[in-house]
């Protein structure tokens, strides 16, 4: 089996770094992939549904024959807290369709973490746009019954189920469902789905107030980060089921 693991983020890719051939990590580029053993082939995507549905056709096309999304995700149910760990057992879109998970590949995967990480199953919508306010968290919360949301995994799960591949969604919780992102968050996430941290400079220079907002959410990223590096050390053994 060849695992192909999509990172929309750079932020996300330090995550990462437990994973062999360590050197890797300075190669990577937004639309690149890399073999990191015969087994692995990380690709960073940017952010996005359709930067990642690019991604997981590209590293099908490479050999890939099971499709895992890594990185944060926003909390949508009131009870998960930053850097809690999403182990979804399904996605939904907009239009209300679902894709599950492989289940087998799922169950062992809270079987390899056991007690190291508390996972939290649910279903994960995924956005077409950057959810920024608790307002449009509680509604979509309310409407779908999913706990968490990204921008890519439903995509990914598209691609696998196409093709008849595995797929698996691990996220860790980097903004609760009460938080408001920083304007400057929204600002800064460009065409190619890459944050420009010289857009968020130049928001707060008009908008002050956002930086202890900002340095709250920073932090929450890290408890988020904190938690996916935790997993990363068992990846080896959660791609092999």
């Amino acid at each position: 089996m060849i695992t192909g693991i999509i990172v929309a983020l750079s932020e996300e890719l330090s995550t990462l770094k437990t994973l062999p051939n360590g050197m890797w990590e300075r190669g990577m580029r937004r639309g690149k992939f890399i073999f990191i053993t015969d087994e692995i082939i990380l690709m960073y995507s940017g952010a996005g549904a359709e930067n990642a549905r690019q991604a997981a056709e590209l590293l099908v096309s490479k050999g890939a024959t099971q499709l895992m999304s890594w990185g944060c995700a926003a909390a949508l149910s009131p009870d998960l807290k930053m850097g809690d760990l999403v182990l979804a057992d399904s996605l939904l879109n907009s239009d209300g369709l679902e894709t599950a998970v492989n289940s087998t590949w799922h169950q062992h995967a809270k079987t390899v973490l056991g007690s190291t990480v508390v996972a939290y199953k649910g279903a994960l919508f995924n956005s077409n746009k950057l959810v920024s306010t608790a307002e449009e968290k509680q509604a979509i919360y309310e409407k779908t019954g999913a706990i968490a949301l990204d921008m890519e995994s439903g995509a990914i799960a598209e691609v696998a189920q196409h093709y008849a591949l595995p797929f698996l969604a691990i996220r860790a919780i980097a903004d609760p469902a009460s938080m408001d992102l920083p304007l400057a968050i929204s600002k800064a996430l460009n065409e190619n789905g890459k944050i420009e941290i010289s857009k968020i400079i130049a928001s707060l220079v008009f908008n002050l107030k956002e930086i202890p907002h900002l340095i709250q959410l920073g932090q929450y990223f890290q408890l988020a980060k904190r938690t996916l590096s935790t997993v990363a050390k068992q990846l080896p053994q959660i791609i092999v089921f």
